[in-house]
C-alpha cells in the first residue's frame, strides 16, 4: 500500500488463516513413536523423527484416512494423485533441517466451511488442506521468546501428524476469524480426528493486510491484484480462538495507525505475546522461493481419491442441529447447545430415548451443562454416569422429588461428591411430601400467620408468596411449590 495518510473509515482488514491441527493417531506420521504426551522430554523419539542419517519415513495410514474425512467434511476436492515435498528451513526444533509436508499437490483443495456471523450465513473458502509433520517444541527459560536466558528443545512432538488448513482471505474482522476457528474445531471433533483438550493441538498463523475499503466488492471479495499490492504481516503460533481474535485486533489497529500516519506496513513475520496482547517483529516475511521445495524421494505419490467414497463420516454439527429441531421440536438455541460437541449431542439423545425430548433438553442443556460450566467440567467428565443422570430425571418425571430439590441439591451433590441420586434423596430426606402432609402444613401456615392472611384478602400479592414459603419451610422443601400455591388459594378462598 502506498505510504500516504488516509482516514480511518477508508481502510478495511483482509484476513486469511493457516490453521495447524494435530490429528488423533496413536503414532507419529512417519514412524512408530507414540503421540501420547509424556512429561519426560526427548523420550518419544527414534532415528526417523530425529532425522538421523539413513533413517527412512513410512507414512501412517491413519493420518491419511483422517485427512480424507476432513476433505469430505469441507466438501473439498481430493486429487487423483498427491505427493509429499521437503520444505527446507532451519529451526532448532526441526532436527532434519527440513519438514516433510505437501506443496503444490495437497491431499485436499478448494473446500468451504459455512459460519454464522450476526445471524447471517457466510461461506469461507478453503484454499487447501495438507498433511505434514510437526517440529519439536521450545521451552524458553527465564522469560519469553525475546527475553529468555536460554531455550531448551524437546523433540517429543517432532513427527506428530498435522493437517494445515489454509483459507482464502475471506475474513473481514477478527471476530469472524474466531467464529471460523470455533466452527472448524466443532467439525473436527465430530469427525473424531482432533482433540481440542490436547496441549498444542491447535495453532494458528494469521495473515492480515490493510486495504482501501473501496477495493472490497459488495459481496466481500477482493482482487488478487489488490492483495499483491498490500503488504501483509503473518502472526505466528497463536494457540487459541480467543488469542487469534486478540492478536488480529491488535495487528489490525497497529497497521491502520501506520497507514493513517502515512507510513508503510512492513511485510514481515510477527510473534503474538499472549501475556501483553501485542505482536512483535520476528523476521522479514519468507517467500515461497526461500523454502526451496523439492519432492520427498523417500515417499511415493499417494492415490487415495477413491477413499472419499469409501470412508464414512458421522453426521456433522449443522445437520445434527437441524435434525434436533425437526425430530425433537427444539428451538434453535436449545438445538445449538445440545450439538455444541458430539459428546453432548450423544448424551442428550441417550436421555431423550427415555424421556420427553423437552424434559431431556431442559435437564441436559440448561441444568447439567450449566452446572458443569460453573465447575469448569466437560460432559466427558460425567458421560460414564449416564445411568445416574437418567435416574435423576426419572425421579423428577415420576414426581418423586421436586424439580427445585433435584436441581439445587441432588444434581449438585452428584457432581461435587460423586454420590448416586437415590442415596442423596434418602440421606437428605427429599422424598416428596404426601397430599395429607401438604394439606396439614397449609392449614398450619394459615393459622399461624393471620396478618399475612389479612394482607392476602386486602390484595397484597406478596402475602401469598410468604405463605407458600412457610409451607415449604414446614415440609423442608419437599412439597411441590405449584401444588402448595393451589392448595393455599383453595383454602383461603373457601
Amino acid at each position: 500500500m502506498t505510504a500516504q495518510a488516509v482516514q480511518p473509515d477508508e481502510l478495511a482488514a483482509v484476513i486469511g488463516l493457516e490453521v495447524h491441527v494435530q490429528l488423533e493417531t496413536a503414532t507419529k506420521i512417519f514412524c512408530g513413536c507414540p503421540t501420547e504426551p509424556t512429561e519426560e522430554p526427548n523420550t518419544n523419539v527414534c532415528p526417523v523423527c530425529l532425522g538421523l542419517p539413513g533413517s527412512l519415513p513410512v507414512l501412517n495410514e491413519g493420518a491419511v484416512e483422517a485427512a480424507v474425512k476432513v476433505g469430505k467434511a469441507i466438501d473439498a476436492d481430493i486429487p487423483e494423485e498427491t505427493r509429499f515435498h521437503r520444505k527446507n528451513y532451519y529451526y532448532p526444533d526441526l532436527p532434519k533441517n527440513f519438514q516433510i509436508t505437501q506443496y503444490d499437490e495437497p491431499i485436499c483443495k478448494d473446500g468451504t466451511l459455512e459460519i454464522s456471523v450476526e445471524g447471517e450465513r457466510k461461506s469461507i473458502r478453503i484454499r487447501r488442506a495438507h498433511l505434514e509433520e510437526d517440529p519439536g517444541s521450545l521451552q524458553h527459560v527465564g522469560g519469553d521468546i525475546d527475553s529468555a536466558e536460554y531455550t531448551k528443545v524437546n523433540y517429543n512432538r517432532a513427527g506428530t501428524p498435522l493437517m494445515e488448513i489454509v483459507t482464502k482471505p475471506d475474513f473481514r474482522s477478527p471476530a469472524e476469524a474466531r467464529t471460523f476457528l470455533a466452527k472448524l474445531t466443532e467439525v473436527l471433533e465430530y469427525l473424531g480426528v482432533f482433540d481440542s483438550q490436547r496441549d498444542g493441538s491447535l495453532r494458528v498463523d494469521a495473515n492480515l493486510s490493510i486495504v482501501p475499503a473501496e477495493e472490497i466488492a459488495e459481496d466481500g471479495t477482493i482482487s488478487e491484484e489488490v492483495l499483491e499490492n498490500a503488504n501483509r504481516t503473518e502472526v505466528k503460533n497463536i494457540s487459541s480462538h480467543k488469542g487469534a481474535e486478540k492478536a488480529l485486533a491488535y495487528e489490525r489497529n497497529r497497521q491502520k495507525n501506520l497507514v493513517q500516519r502515512g507510513k508503510a506496513v512492513a511485510q514481515e513475520t510477527r510473534h503474538f505475546n499472549e501475556t501483553h496482547g501485542t505482536t512483535v517483529s520476528m523476521r522479514s516475511k519468507e517467500e515461497e522461493k526461500d523454502y526451496r521445495y523439492f519432492e520427498e524421494a523417500d515417499l511415493p505419490p499417494l492415490q487415495v481419491s477413491h477413499w472419499k467414497e469409501e470412508i464414512p463420516i458421522p453426521e456433522l454439527p449443522d445437520a445434527r442441529r437441524k435434525r434436533f429441531q425437526e425430530e425433537y421440536d427444539l428451538d434453535l438455541e436449545s438445538a445449538s447447545k445440545l450439538t455444541s460437541t458430539k459428546q453432548v449431542a450423544d448424551f442428550y439423545e441417550d436421555v431423550a430415548e427415555q424421556f420427553d425430548p423437552d424434559l431431556a433438553a431442559t435437564w441436559v442443556a440448561d441444568n447439567l451443562l450449566g452446572e458443569l460450566n460453573y465447575r469448569d467440567m466437560e460432559i466427558t467428565d460425567v458421560a460414564h454416569r449416564l445411568d445416574e443422570f437418567t435416574r435423576l430425571v426419572e425421579l423428577v418425571a415420576e414426581d418423586e422429588i421436586t424439580t427445585k430439590n433435584a436441581e439445587e441439591i441432588v444434581l449438585r451433590s452428584m457432581l461435587d461428591d460423586g454420590d448416586a441420586p437415590d442415596d442423596i434423596v434418602d440421606r437428605e430426606g427429599l422424598g416428596k411430601t404426601g397430599e395429607d402432609e401438604v394439606a396439614t402444613a397449609v392449614q398450619e401456615a394459615i393459622d399461624e400467620n393471620p396478618e399475612a392472611v389479612s394482607d392476602y384478602y386486602d390484595g397484597e400479592g406478596g402475602a401469598l408468596n410468604f405463605l407458600v414459603g412457610q409451607v415449604m419451610q414446614k415440609t423442608q422443601g419437599s412439597a411441590d411449590p405449584g401444588t402448595v400455591n393451589e392448595k393455599l388459594r383453595a383454602a383461603l378462598d373457601e
